[in-house]
Formats: structure tokens, C-alpha cells, sequence
């Protein structure tokens, strides 16, 4: 694990992404004390998915409220 200064990380930001998106974990510095992580995402699609049934479940168990019956020439007009 890398450590920076936050005044060093802002003055070289692309460089410290850099490091991220090759692996390494980089822990902020301010006035000597830890107050960020910066690390790569780890993709977990598994959890995305789930996350978006969730969602889609509770939208359809909720009445739809102030609905309107548009027309598309009626969404689009100027």
C-alpha cells in the first residue's frame, strides 16, 4: 500500500489514478492522518444485479402517483 500527501495527490491526481488502475491501493494524507483510500473498483455484477431486481420490485409493488397521459407530440413540443 502507497501513502501521499493530499497536496501531492492533487498536484499529481493522474499519476496517483495511474497507480490505482494498476493495482495499487493508495491511502491520503492529510497533516500526517489518513483520510482517504483510493482503490481499485472491484466489479461484482452479481450484486449489481440484484441491486437492480430490488429496485425494479419495489417500483412495481408502488402506485403510480400524478400520472398523465402524454402524447409523444405533446413530450416533444418546443
Amino acid at each position: 500500500m502507497k501513502t501521499i500527501s493530499a497536496a501531492e495527490a492533487n498536484r499529481h491526481f493522474s499519476a496517483l489514478l495511474r497507480d490505482v488502475v494498476s493495482g495499487e491501493v493508495v491511502t491520503v494524507l492529510s497533516r500526517g492522518k489518513p483520510v482517504a483510500t483510493v482503490s481499485p473498483v472491484r466489479a461484482d455484477p452479481g450484486r449489481r444485479d440484484a441491486a437492480r431486481g430490488n429496485l425494479l420490485q419495489r417500483l412495481r409493488q408502488q402506485e403510480a402517483v400524478g400520472g398523465c397521459q402524454w402524447t409523444r407530440d405533446e413530450l416533444y413540443e418546443g
